[in-house]
Parts: structure tokens; sequence; C-alpha cells
């Protein structure tokens, strides 16, 4: 018992040698490993920031339940809701408080005669449930007169960087900078945006019969959230809490959209690619290798021997390309950011997970291929060659 681990330690230091012996070999076999998972983790890892960034708003609002039209798909995609419904959420049995939020898009003429898209937020006159952290101003200055805040994130230049006091036209209304915002998240669509009061969002934006896009609502208790679903159910309204709308947002983009269709594909492209490269690379090591196998076989190696040190060849290559293409993808989704500020990769351990997953089924496809080879020889082919 105790001779066994010099017995595999020196096995699986023959295996390294016979590895790394070719390095013109070796560094194929790493090259194919490392490039497929480096497209796996960006792929995967780019809808991982899309998905991240197409919640922003429910994230950034924090709200617990959010009410809303059922067809809502999106939280950009808001359906006006009549303003009996805010009075009625608001009697059911285990709300402690509910308000109103408008979100709504405009044009903004800059101080140049430039015109920017933005995404308006509406925030409840009296409690301003949902706003966001300040860097600068101070948030009671958003009920001065043509008062807005605007969020320093990616799309913040858009806006050429407005400092407090700036003066910008928003359909023919003045409006005034009196703070900025950080947020946790950024968003999707490129847009930037900027927070007021509900009653000046509605007044200086064309608004159909209807204003409210959603209620944001707090429950007494958790275990009264079921019994605030059922209540707005009956009233023809849905109530998501915040990670139930995050996942109705999710599967929007993985189901309906090209998006999770175009990311699969790739994906799967990125695991053919590294399969198929590390796998052949693999087998013809192997082949040129044949006669050394045979000859420790010769000399007494057991079969389950073999195939331990082909085991460990193809693991270390395998993890060591992981540990490669990750890096790889970390630091080009770092360089990317700091040039392009909406570039929406996010690497996440569910991404790290599912990367490697693939890499270890490939990893066991191609020792499946080598170790059927290895065992099939026999020294005296060997020799007699």
């Amino acid at each position: 018992m105790k001779t066994a681990p010099m017995k595999y330690g020196g096995i699986f230091k023959l295996a390294y040698k016979l590895l790394v012996n070719d390095r013109g070999k070796f560094s194929a076999l790493l090259l194919g490993i490392t490039f497929a998972v480096f497209l796996m983790v960006e792929m995967t890892s780019l809808f991982a920031g899309i998905l991240n960034r197409s919640a922003a708003t429910v994230t950034n609002v924090g709200a617990t339940i959010w009410i809303m039209d059922p067809a809502v798909q999106t939280v950009a995609s808001s359906i006006p809701m009549p303003d009996y419904l805010l009075d009625a959420v608001r009697s059911i049995r285990g709300v402690r408080y509910a308000v109103p939020l408008y979100s709504g898009g405009a044009q903004v003429k800059l101080k140049d005669g430039t015109y920017q898209a933005v995404t308006v937020m509406g925030l409840d006159d009296t409690s301003l449930v949902g706003r966001p952290a300040l860097e600068q101003g101070h948030i009671q200055d958003i009920y001065a007169e043509n008062a807005f805040i605007v969020v320093n994130d990616a799309e913040y230049s858009k806006l050429h960087k407005p400092g407090v006091g700036t003066e910008f036209e928003l359909n023919d209304h003045r409006g005034v900078i009196v703070g900025i915002a950080k947020v946790n998240a950024f968003g999707l669509f490129g847009v930037p945006t900027l927070y007021t009061t509900y009653r000046r969002a509605i007044e200086y934006i064309p608004n159909p019969r209807f204003t409210i896009s959603y209620i944001l609502a707090e429950p007494t208790d958790p275990q009264r959230i079921p019994l605030i679903k059922r209540e707005v159910a009956a009233l023809g309204y849905m109530a998501l809490t915040k990670d139930e709308f995050d996942q109705r947002i999710a599967d929007f983009y993985k189901y309906q959209t090209g998006v999770g269709t175009n990311i699969m594909l790739m994906t799967i492209i990125s695991f053919i690619v590294g399969l198929t490269i590390s796998a052949q690379t693999f087998y013809t090591f192997v082949l040129e290798n044949l006669d050394k196998f045979g000859a420790l076989k010769a000399i007494g190696a057991k079969g389950y021997e073999l195939t331990y040190m082909i085991l460990f060849q193809v693991m270390f290559t395998s993890l060591t390309g992981y540990g490669l293409g990750t890096g790889l993808c970390a630091v080009m989704i770092t360089v990317a950011r700091l040039r392009l500020p909406d570039y929406a990769a996010l690497i996440t351990l569910t991404n790290l997970g599912l990367a490697l997953a693939m890499v270890v089924l490939i990893a066991a496809i191609s020792s499946y291929i080598s170790i059927r080879k290895v065992l099939k020889v026999e020294p005296f082919d060997i020799f007699r060659g």
C-alpha cells in the first residue's frame, strides 16, 4: 500500500513526459481546446450579460412586487394601466403600500441642438420608491421646478456628460439636471435614463388615456404574496415578484427572440470545434506513441495503468486549455469594456460550469477513442515491426 503513490506518481510523470515531448502536437492540442473554451465562455457570457441588462430596471428599482398587464413580456414593453387599479391594489389585504411607476421614452434636445432618445422614469411623488442612489446632488431637489436626475452609466456620455445645473429641452419643456445617480445594472438598449417625479413625467411626455406603467407593491409579510397575486389576477392583471419578473424577461429573450437560438448554435459549434481538434490531435498523438505504449505493456504495465496514463494526459491538457481559454476570455472582456462601455458580456459561475462540463465531455470522448486503441495494441506486433 505504501508504494502505490510512488507507482502512480511514476506513471503520471511518464505520461506527462510523453505528452510534452512533442511540443508541436501538444501545442496544437492545447490551442484547440483553449480556442473552443474561449468561444464557449465568450458566447455564454455575452448571453448572460444581455439577460442581466435586459432586467436592469427591475434590478435598479428593487420593488418586491411588480403589477402589470398580463401581456407584458419585458420591462421596456410596459402597457399603461388605469388609475383605479392603484386604489384597488392598495385596498388588498396584506399590501403595506402600492405606488405608481412611469416608464416612457422621449427625445431630449441638448444645448448644441442635437437630439438624444432617453428613457424617463417617473417615481411616486410622495415616497419616491425606486429612487437611485446619488453620486452628486440631493434627492429632495427632484421636487424643484423642471428637475431631473441623470444616471451615470454606459450611456451617460450620449448626453455630453451633463453636470448638476445642466439644462436641456424635453418636448418643449425646460429640464434641469439636479443630481447624478449610480445604479447596480446598466441598460441594454443604449439609451440614457432620466428620473423625475411621476406627475412631471406624465405632464412632459404625451401619453394615452392611462399613464401607470407599473404598480410597485410591498407586502406586509412575504406569506401574503400568493394572496396578493390572486387578488390582482381577479382584477384582470398580473403580479410578479422581482425574481419572477426577472425570469419572465429572461424567458422572453431565450425562447421568443433569436438571441437565445443564435448563442446556443455558436456554443454548440464551439463544442464541435474543440471536440474535433482535440480528439483528432490526441488520436494522432497516441498513434505516434503506440510503440511506447506497447513497450510499457511488454514490460508488465497493466491495461488499467495505461488507461490512467491516457486519462491523465487528456485531463491535464483539457484543464490547462480550460484555464487558458477562460483567462483569455476574461482579459478580452475587460479590455472590451474599457474601450466599449456598452459591451454587455458577463462571466458567471453558470457560464464557467457549463464550459467545464463541455470540456470534461470533450476529454471523455477523446480518452475513450485513444484508450480503445492503446488497449488493443499487442507487444508482439510492436516488436515484430
